[in-house]
């Protein structure tokens, strides 16, 4: 019952709050700058309504005072949540204020990412609650990484958080990708005896769900940075909690593929003087260029991120 209370609320709430919000992002003209060197199609798209995270983000909070016992593993899920929403916020606000494409520098960003993980490791219990040791799909064992779990996790929250914000490049596409990942989630803290985890889980699936009533294509707001660096901090969050770091390789697949794209490009770019892999990136923009409508892009990668769940949690069952 609780489960299905989670879903529900964070969905209803999200729309509710959408409704409020929506008029007033219009209001103070808090309107998305488009990238130039983005697809063309997409600078049609300059002046929509950004930082709608901000419904995501208040539904989620009253959802889990509502649904979820606080503890200090719920903290620190918040924690990472708000944490990356904050700097999210930051950027977002730069970008509105001195109306740009480019809010943080890039090393601000990443020192400020650095900075939430920091505290998040540093919270007093925080790493013996989860154990230092990691578990290894496939393989079926686990290995104990001692003191070297700090630098583990540091790279998988930056690494999380920033795959998430790359994803976020489409209408629907990160709010769409994230569900089936965050059902997984989900079921995974059922099964772990988890359900502190389960509700979150089910709570930012919920949120998800809600912001697309308003994202989906054409989209009539975009989460921005706001939403998109909080999701990151979930899903990391999601994956520590349970155990399944590794795991979310998997889980997250699509993520993945979208920060590799990026990667290769920009290093296969400097390497070769100027010689690109893909179209453009992230994965999906190459997928855009090669003739695909955005809402096919979406949806294909909708249904792979399924896939990618979907194994993960059957990874899981096996172990």
């Amino acid at each position: 019952m609780s489960a299905l209370g989670m879903l529900v609320t964070s969905f209803v709430l999200t729309v509710l709050f959408g409704r409020l919000l929506l008029p007033l992002l219009h209001k103070w003209h808090f309107g998305q700058s488009i990238r130039e060197c983005g697809p063309k199609e997409h600078l049609k798209k300059s002046g929509t309504p950004t930082m709608g995270g901000l419904m995501m983000i208040a539904a989620l909070l009253v959802s889990t005072l509502v649904w979820i016992p606080l503890s200090g593993r719920v903290f620190l899920a918040l924690w990472l949540f708000l944490g990356y929403a904050v700097i999210g916020f930051i950027d977002d606000g730069l970008k509105i204020f001195f109306h740009r494409n480019l809010g943080l520098t890039s090393k601000q960003k990443m020192l400020l990412q650095i900075l939430v993980a920091a505290v998040y490791l540093l919270y007093p219990g925080a790493v013996s609650v989860y154990s230092t040791s990691v578990w290894i799909p496939l393989v079926n064992t686990t290995v104990s990484l001692g003191a070297g779990y700090y630098a583990f996790l540091l790279l998988l929250l930056v690494g999380t958080t920033n795959a998430v914000n790359l994803t976020d490049g489409l209408d629907g596409l990160a709010a769409s990708v994230t569900v089936p990942v965050m059902l997984a989630f989900a079921y995974i803290g059922y099964l772990s005896h988890l359900p502190a985890e389960m509700l979150f889980a089910l709570g930012v699936c919920g949120c998800c769900l809600g912001f697309l009533v308003y994202n989906h294509h054409p989209a009539r707001v975009f989460m921005g940075d706001t939403g998109s660096l909080a999701l990151g901090g979930a899903v990391a969050a999601c994956a520590i909690a349970t155990h399944t770091e590794l795991l979310l390789v998997l889980i997250g697949g699509i993520y993945v593929l979208e920060a590799l794209s990026v990667i290769m490009q920009v290093t296969y770019f400097k390497l070769t003087h100027g010689k690109r892999i893909f179209r453009m990136s992230p994965l999906h923009h190459h997928f855009e260029l090669g003739g695909w409508p955005e809402v096919q892009v979406v949806k294909r990668f909708f249904l792979i991120s399924c896939v990618f769940s979907l194994l993960g949690v059957l990874l899981f069952i096996c172990r």
